[in-house]
């Protein structure tokens, strides 16, 4: 590749980036303003009764090309991973940066002269970095409000002994608990504020939180105000359960260690020895890439690093 072309894939790489950057940053307050109530107001889903079908296991047995289609990501699900994580900037500026990165990652491989078959994975591996970063911030995000969880439903069974309602003590655990609790436990009840149900509020932060544990406060809510009963002793005893699964869950996390970082170290050894023998002598590494057999071994490699990834999470994923 000529000079004059590496220059020209730069240029338009950084006038990409600092584009992006900046609307990233220059967000106008009216706009989320405009959004956040639009979301508040409208928000209706037509869903079965919770009570029969939130705790049930969706059908995820597809053949074909249907079940192709639904492990490929929508914009739906990407926009429920966005509202998930909680991102302050809107979902349509956002969608920028991953591409963006893309064309770097793909740019700064011709740049550095790697094989022409790694260009498409560099740009790949750049281009899914911030949606690696979403799923990072969803999961650190619903493990922190589960660990809150059991507070903020002692609290809410408080305020029902108390004489308060529902809506007043959920109030109270968005004024007294600190994020992401406080601000999801807030968002309930300002919908139930703006008219829309409580029972569907509960159920968008059941959506909003993919947590077992919320699904079944979301469950025990909806079932009580349906058939009636005492709310604050169902709350008190979800509240020891998730307790004591917590209590569970440490202990497997201590026993299964070893082999977590058994399975970390046999995926990370195969690429950081092909990156260090590409180092120390690149044209050892070579036929991988040029030779037809070479790239078939590769691709061997790679699914079998698949297969043993799956494998070990298997082995050390045990369920609580």
């Amino acid at each position: 590749m000529s000079p004059l072309m590496l220059q020209i894939i730069i240029g338009i790489g950084v006038v990409a980036a600092v584009g992006a950057v900046g609307l990233v940053l220059t967000k106008s307050p009216s706009t989320v303003a405009e959004q956040r109530l639009e979301g508040l107001g409208t928000r209706r889903r037509a869903k079965a009764d919770l009570s029969t079908t939130m705790l049930l296991r969706p059908d995820t047995v597809d053949h074909g090309v249907g079940g192709l289609l639904r492990i490929l990501p929508s914009p739906e699900s990407l926009k429920q991973l966005f509202e998930q994580a909680d991102v302050s900037i809107p979902f349509s500026r956002f969608m920028l940066v991953p591409v963006v990165l893309t064309f770097l990652g793909g740019a700064l491989g011709l740049i550095a002269r790697v094989p022409l078959p790694a260009v498409p994975v560099a740009a790949l591996i750049m281009g899914s970095m911030p949606f690696l970063w979403l799923l990072q911030r969803k999961k650190k995000r619903v493990k922190q409000f589960t660990l809150q969880m059991p507070e903020a439903l002692e609290l809410v069974g408080r305020a029902l002994r108390a004489g308060h309602g529902l809506a007043s003590g959920l109030h109270v655990v968005a004024e007294e608990m600190p994020p992401p609790i406080s601000d999801e436990f807030g968002r309930v009840y300002e919908e139930q504020n703006l008219g829309i149900p409580l029972e569907e509020a509960l159920r968008g932060l059941a959506d909003r939180i993919p947590s077992m544990d919320v699904k079944f406060f979301v469950t025990a809510v909806v079932i009580q105000r349906a058939t009636g009963g005492d709310l604050a002793e169902v709350l008190d005893k979800i509240s020891h359960l998730i307790r004591e699964r917590f209590q569970i869950l440490g202990q497997v996390a201590a026993l299964t260690a070893e082999g977590r970082l058994s399975g970390i170290l046999l995926m990370a050894l195969p690429p950081g020895l092909m990156a260090v023998i590409y180092v120390l002598n690149a044209n050892y590494l070579m036929p991988l890439f040029n030779t037809p057999m070479g790239t078939k071994m590769l691709a061997f490699a790679a699914l079998m690093q698949l297969v043993g990834a799956a494998a070990i999470k298997k082995i050390v994923t045990i369920k609580i």
